[in-house]
């Protein structure tokens, strides 16, 4: 099939980590971005981290709300492209207003347009469906209007959890639940009409912790080749392929052909549950869809059209729920180096 249209404020990097005594890191491009949690009271210094990316050399970030500090620290680079998330806690105000996305915008935004790489702006992270997944639709459509009216090359979109999915094996038979078609069908639809990716969110660690026993973890970390899932003629070597799929497969259920997606968060903790997570395990899981990604071969639904994706997470964060929520991180917090070997 003919790829879905790649977008080039989508096109993402990070890093590929080698290090001799845990000080010196050199780096590889790739098409992969990293996560910038702060749900942490032992996190470096915004101007730290930022420095920190540029010497591994990462040029594509994701922070969930628009931190003052970090943007702040941004300024001037614009090497570095950053996703600005809006808090969902904002969402209710925003929909119910068009001069409060306004105000929101240029308390948020519009400061930093002349010295931040400003790329995108996300609606909403994991919202729906649930409570306040409706207010997601009018406050992306009020965005877009506003960032059109500007001629600014910013993208609106929303980020999605695969818990949308009713159904996702085998992937063909992929479905959205239904409160998953009642609000998030709308926003795939408009995302549709102007061209812009839906971001999803794939942890193949939650499927594999959920039920070790039928599926292998050699599955659930890319690391077979063989054939694991037949669905008609697709074949599945690893689980992240199969699920982005399914997602695929619901989409096109509901008419919605051919939009891009983005993964913006994967990744698989090194701690927090035993011998599930431990840190080869994250390094392998990590390094692997880095490797895959780069491969450009795409998902058995998509060949040959590239991967586009963020790491989750920079660092450890101490404030998130005690167990593998706070080891996520490529890096400890507290003196900045390496978990693990990513390579």
């Amino acid at each position: 099939m003919e790829c879905p249209r790649i977008f080039i404020f989508f096109l993402l990097s990070a890093i590929l980590f080698n290090y001799t005594n845990d000080v010196s890191i050199n780096v590889a491009a790739t098409n992969v971005g990293l996560n910038y949690g702060l749900l942490g009271d032992n996190l470096p210094s915004p101007y730290d981290v930022i420095s920190l990316y540029e010497s591994i050399g990462v040029t594509k970030i994701r922070i969930f709300d628009p931190n003052t500090e970090v943007l702040n620290a941004l300024r001037g680079n614009r090497n570095i492209s950053v996703i600005v998330g809006v808090k969902d806690q904002d969402l209710a105000a925003l929909a119910a207003s068009e001069v409060a996305v306004e105000d929101w915008f240029a308390t948020n935004i519009e400061p930093y347009l002349s010295d931040v790489n400003i790329t995108s702006i996300t609606v909403g992270n994991e919202v729906i469906p649930g409570p306040i997944g409706p207010q997601v639709l009018p406050v992306m459509q009020s965005l877009t209007n506003l960032v059109k009216s500007r001629c600014l090359p910013i993208l609106i979109s929303t980020v999605v959890a695969m818990s949308n999915l009713g159904q996702s094996y085998p992937p063909s038979a992929g479905m959205f639940t239904p409160q998953a078609r009642e609000q998030l069908v709308p926003v795939l639809t408009f995302l549709s009409q102007t061209n812009t990716p839906i971001l999803v969110n794939i942890y193949p660690y939650f499927a594999y912790s959920s039920n070790p026993v039928n599926i292998s973890l050699d599955y659930a970390i890319f690391n077979t080749k063989d054939v694991v899932v037949e669905d008609g003629t697709m074949q599945y070597s690893n689980i992240f392929d199969a699920i982005f799929d399914a997602f695929v497969w619901a989409m096109e259920k509901e008419n919605v052909m051919d939009l891009s997606m983005v993964v913006t968060e994967t990744g698989w903790p090194s701690a927090g549950n035993g011998y599930l997570t431990t840190p080869d395990i994250a390094a392998t899981y990590n390094g692997n869809f880095i490797k895959h990604v780069e491969s450009g071969v795409g998902t058995p639904k998509r060949p040959n059209c590239s991967i586009e994706g963020f790491l989750f997470a920079t660092f450890n964060e101490n404030q998130k729920p005690a167990g593998t929520e706070q080891n996520f991180g490529l890096y400890n917090p507290t003196d900045m180096k390496p978990i693990y070997k990513l390579f």
